[in-house]
């Protein structure tokens, strides 16, 4: 337990004292801002009766017990792989997700005006996308400007004339909020084509409850679930197809900035989580791309943003989209969430025209305000707006442009000047808004709480047709230590948002709704090509940084001792080593100069070198493994990124000293070599077995049928094969050094040799285990051809057919055995071109789909 001079307290103490601690702990807010933590906002009142219980059940070590729970939530978040990508750090794309130990709690009051102001919200939204694509009557008459709507990029004229199912435009909103030096919360900005934050949310709401359970039963905080079934719910009744939908999560990619929370709102919903080449149009239709053939989709959840939809409408460079899909939105065969052409919604200079535009279509008055907006492309509004630059906050009118907001209050006068001419060049690019010092939410330091500031995102849902419910929480974002701008892409942190109810606590769960034990014992999870085909390449880099490793080591050790070796081996070496991607082709052979050899093997090491080494094929295996981050575990994926980082430091810090580099390589190869038998182990016993883990097999004893069969056909003809030292090194090559010397001792002759390595049954190692393996695993993939996989096996040698007496030509006389000799490297190089044949046979029938009609071949 962490040691803490912090004070503690008992846990039946009253209230009253625990506020009056937190009161003495707590630096005020900033002045002009409210206080989250204090009656009123107001840095001169207590602890709010709320913010009392919630410390009052802290329990018997109060807030010395604090930091031993921060550091508790620090480790579950890194046990639970949860990242974010920020664009600002040039150092690392992806950082720990960060989250404060305070949740924000919302009163029942609070809650209730916030829920009504954003359910009014969405259904104006709504309303105004189904005017805008259809009659737009808001244009004629005036109540918005025509260069804000059609001028805007996100404005999608394919859209025109379309009505969605059940007329909902939007299925998932979210609403950024702040709340006021007088308490008032403010309409920020929307979020309407693929809002971020629900995944991130629910992983915060399970990592603060834990933290702090008894707070979070005893305090009536609603729970998340029913909104969340809900949206399940809803979607399959909007879908062409009702309950027997095919929901789908649509993804940029795992190098997206919030990729963890598309993988985690996926698994904790139930969805296949895809990406758009996953997808394919036949007959105006979106079918998912399985190793069971095309399967009809019929609901995509989308987390990209319109214009990437469809690279045949939208934008052409876009490797993103799936070509055709808005022809299958037309045509109402899938239904997207959201229907594409929200993008306007999102310009902050829509807001200073909603108030009129709630009028003509709802007939209400706004119930929650936005801040004051100034358009600079009308001139009345340039006029209004120029001088409050100081007090303001200036944004770009076009979402997507890319350019950040300035804060005027933190400008100069000169700074006010420059951006005053910008605007008058092009007045249509700004939008000028007023400045709202944001509230200050109380969060942990350590030794104190310390105010920071805060902006509130909360979700609608659509239920059902033009309907929706706002989810009980959101996800609260908190600006870095001294600044004023909430982001998570500049550096900041999040926080839980408890809301607090008077009645019954919805104990909703997703289980309650899930398919029966029977059913989903029946069901075979579906597995996307693209998982497939990264599991095989998973598979493969595995099995080749493994062998990468085990040459480079075999290659040092021949090299570093006191005898370099034959030079029968150290050629077999050098064509090995250069045929595998360990030193270039004209890095001099070892047998011609074995220093400079040696020198060229440890400097290609590392994953920066031009050659393809155990440093470049660690690094593509961790790439493998980021595309099925959702297939594997999480102590998979930290062996994998462990394996790859320290590897990568060991090459970086190696001696410039010949000598002492050469060993400092060893040892880390043997570092690497048991961290990459822990991923294998992983592989091998913690994955499911279904056709999605056969495939990384498959790829496994692909690469390792191809690569030892090589090496072995090298050593024959090399003559490495024929005397002692080659032997001892072609055993470790084949990892069989210890199994071979338990059976055959002291024997180094053919016999012996092509038994262990060519036609031994029991070593995983040896080709026709690995070729009987082969079989075993393609005969249990579906059949993607109408005789089977039976094509893909006829291609394979047949080990049965192999006899080791006339393989090793021991009984012949010269001329037979140079007829053994030949027939065994026959042998040897059609598993190889087996192997390979076999690579390419695979990706065409299973991954690319190039041939497939356009329904599923189980249909």
């Amino acid at each position: 337990m962490i040691k803490t001079s912090l004070p503690l307290f008992d846990g039946d103490a009253p209230p009253a004292s625990v506020s009056a601690l937190a009161d003495s702990l707590a630096l005020p807010a900033s002045p002009g801002h409210f206080d989250e933590l204090r009656v009123s906002g107001s840095a001169s009142e207590p602890p709010a009766p709320h913010w009392g219980q919630f410390f009052d059940h802290l329990g018997f070590e109060g807030f010395g017990d604090l930091n031993r729970r921060r550091q508790s939530l620090e480790q579950q978040l890194r046990d639970n792989g949860v990242t974010y990508n920020v664009y600002a750090d040039e150092h690392s794309q992806q950082r720990p997700w960060s989250l404060d130990l305070f949740p924000m709690i919302l009163t029942p009051a609070d809650w209730s005006s916030i829920e009504a102001g954003v359910l009014q919200r969405t259904r104006l939204l709504n309303r105004m996308l189904a005017d805008i694509y259809g009659p737009q009557d808001l244009i004629r008459q005036g109540l918005i400007p025509p260069a804000l709507i059609q001028g805007q990029p996100g404005y999608l004229r394919p859209m025109v004339g379309v009505t969605p199912p059940g007329d909902t435009w939007l299925h998932i909103a979210a609403f950024d909020l702040a709340r006021g030096p007088d308490g008032q919360w403010w309409v920020v900005s929307h979020r309407t084509q693929a809002p971020s934050g629900l995944g991130y949310l629910l992983e915060n709401r399970i990592a603060i409850s834990r933290q702090f359970p008894k707070a979070f039963s005893e305090m009536r905080v609603q729970r998340l679930a029913a909104s969340y079934k809900g949206l399940m719910q809803g979607l399959a009744r909007l879908s062409p197809k009702g309950r027997d939908a095919r929901i789908a999560l649509l993804t940029p990619g795992p190098y997206n900035e919030t990729y963890f929370e598309h993988a985690y709102l996926a698994r904790y919903l139930g969805l296949n989580l895809v990406e758009g080449s996953d997808l394919t149009v036949r007959d105006r239709r979106v079918f998912l791309k399985t190793l069971n053939g095309l399967e009809p989709v019929d609901v995509l959840i989308k987390r990209l943003d319109d214009q990437w939809l469809d690279p045949l409408e939208l934008r052409s460079d876009s490797a993103l989209g799936i070509p055709g899909l808005m022809q299958a939105v037309r045509a109402g065969h899938v239904l997207l969430a959201n229907a594409p052409g929200s993008g306007p919604l999102e310009s902050s200079a829509l807001l200073g025209f909603l108030p009129a535009v709630s009028e003509a279509l709802l007939g209400e008055s706004l119930a929650l305000p936005s801040l004051a907006t100034w358009w600079c492309g009308e001139a009345a509004s340039m006029q209004s707006g120029l001088p409050l630059l100081k007090q303001s906050v200036i944004k770009s009118t076009w979402l997507n442009r890319g350019s950040e907001a300035v804060i005027g209050p933190s400008l100069s006068a000169s700074g006010v000047d420059q951006l005053t001419g910008r605007i008058v060049r092009q007045p249509d690019e700004y939008t000028i808004q007023a400045y709202l010092p944001l509230s200050e939410q109380p969060t942990w330091r350590g030794n104190d709480i310390a105010p920071r500031a805060a902006m509130l995102r909360v979700f609608a849902l659509a239920d059902g047709p033009q309907s929706w419910r706002v989810l009980p929480g959101g996800m609260v974002r908190l600006a870095p230590r001294g600044e004023r701008i909430a982001s998570m892409q500049r550096g900041g942190s999040s926080a839980d948002c408890w809301v607090l109810t008077e009645g019954e606590v919805d104990r909703t769960s997703l289980l309650t709704s899930a398919p029966s034990t029977l059913s989903l014992a029946l069901q075979k999870r579906v597995v996307t090509s693209r998982s497939a085909e990264n599991l095989f390449w998973l598979g493969r880099y595995t099995e080749r940084a493994e062998n990468s490793l085990r040459l480079a080591r075999t290659a040092l050790r021949c090299l570093q001792g006191e005898d370099e070796g034959t030079p029968e081996l150290l050629h077999w070496l050098s064509v090995t080593a250069k045929a595998n991607g360990l030193v270039l082709p004209s890095v001099p052979d070892a047998h011609q100069s074995p220093r400079v050899f040696e020198r060229s093997l440890v400097a290609m090491l590392e994953a920066d070198s031009n050659a393809q080494s155990v440093g470049y094929n660690l690094r593509a295996l961790r790439f493998a493994a980021n595309n099925v981050r959702e297939r594997l575990s999480q102590e998979q994926r930290n062996l994998i990124e462990r394996v790859e980082s320290e590897f990568a430091a060991q090459m970086k810090g190696l001696s410039e000293d010949d000598e002492f580099a050469t060993q400092e390589a060893l040892d880390a190869l043997e570092e690497t070599s048991e961290l990459l038998s822990a991923i294998t182990g992983a592989q091998t016993d913690r994955m499911m077995r279904d056709d999605g883990w056969r495939m990384l097999s498959i790829g496994r004893h692909i690469e390792r049928l191809a690569t030892l069969s090589d090496a072995l056909a090298e050593a024959l003809q090399t003559g490495a094969a024929y005397e002692n030292s080659g032997v001892e090194a072609l055993l470790a090559f084949f990892d069989s050094t210890i199994t071979f010397h338990a059976q055959y001792q002291q024997r180094r002759d053919m016999v012996a040799l092509l038994d262990m390595l060519v036609v031994e049954r029991d070593n995983p190692r040896s080709l026709a285990w690995v070729l009987s393996t082969l079989r075993s695993r393609i005969k249990k993939l579906p059949s993607a051809h109408h005789a089977g996989t039976e094509p893909l096996l006829q291609s394979l040698p047949d080990p049965d057919a192999w006899d080791l007496i006339a393989l090793s030509g021991e009984l012949s006389g010269p001329a037979g055995q140079q007829a053994a000799y030949l027939s065994l490297l026959e042998i040897l190089q059609s598993c190889t071109q087996a192997a390979y044949e076999l690579s390419d046979r695979l990706g065409h029938l299973y991954f690319s789909h190039a041939d497939r009609i356009n329904r599923s071949f189980l249909i």
